[in-house]
């Protein structure tokens, strides 16, 4: 697969942000009228890859692939135990190799997610909750060879369960998810994306005044079906941490962090580093 376009190495890169964009606040669902705004900006750099054996080497034909996005994420309560999730973003995509330099930019796949929790069914609210997704092919895709794509060019459907604890009045909190992604066919090329499990675990401590996080999260998909003839070395993981500050600035708080993939396959390696500032609305 990456071996005869190799700049799709970028856009693989791209699709692997977009996994685990959405920002870990806390699995109590927002109240009616109410919710929050992430902005988070993503930079990656890397001349190496993981293989479709899982092991990592240079991009070939001394290629590099910088990725540089923008994520807007915002969430509000709609009725007691039901908030909903938009997701949008922006990316600035190269890949240059010993043939050329390639750019894209542009407004990538927007994301919707609707999440339940127990107060929906009249249950007494804990934090435990429900989420489907639904990825849009609204980002530029481009058939051309030599243009790298601002989208996948097909649809994604998520459902995840969430659980999150907090161990108050100690400044603890732990929480996680694991899901599924059903990915449809991208009919233009023939190409089917394989199905992918993920899952996330977080947990955090305030200490020194600054609130600290670390997260270990992964994702796993089956094999890719191109032009109708399944690829059993397609398939795509990554396990990878994070690691990240934040502190209070002005009405939200602002952060920092890294992001670094432990192994994984058919995907780039590499550290990604990554801004956010979080602003709490209404409450």
């Amino acid at each position: 697969m990456t071996r005869s376009r190799p700049w799709l190495l970028a856009v693989l890169l791209l699709a692997g942000s977009l996994a685990f964009a959405a920002p870990a606040t806390t699995q109590w669902l927002e109240a009616p009228a109410e919710g929050w705004i992430d902005v988070t900006i993503y930079h990656h750099d890397t001349r190496s890859r993981f293989d479709y054996s899982r092991e990592e080497s240079p991009i070939q034909n001394q290629g590099h692939a910088v990725a540089t996005s923008l994520f807007l994420t915002g969430a509000v309560g709609l009725v007691r135990g039901i908030d909903l999730w938009l997701q949008l973003p922006y990316h600035r995509l190269r890949f240059d190799d010993a043939a050329r330099d390639r750019v894209s930019h542009g407004i990538g796949d927007p994301r919707v997610f609707l999440r339940m929790g127990p107060a929906a069914l009249g249950l007494p609210d804990m934090p435990v909750a429900v989420r489907a997704g639904y990825k849009s092919p609204q980002g530029d895709f481009d058939v051309d060879a030599e243009v790298i794509p601002l989208g996948e060019g097909q649809r994604d459907l998520e459902l995840l369960v969430e659980l999150g604890h907090s161990f108050y009045p100690r400044p603890i909190w732990a929480m996680g998810w694991v899901g599924y992604r059903w990915r449809e066919e991208n009919t233009v090329l023939a190409r089917e994306p394989g199905n992918e499990r993920f899952w996330h675990a977080a947990a955090g401590v305030e200490w020194q005044g600054v609130n600290w996080k670390g997260v270990v999260e992964g994702s796993k998909g089956h094999p890719w079906r191109i032009q109708n003839i399944r690829v059993p070395t397609s398939s795509r993981e990554i396990v990878q941490g994070l690691f990240s500050g934040s502190v209070p600035v002005g009405p939200g708080d602002a952060g920092a962090g890294v992001r670094v993939p432990f192994r994984g396959r058919n995907l780039p390696s590499g550290p990604a580093f990554f801004m956010s500032y979080f602003l709490r609305i209404g409450g």
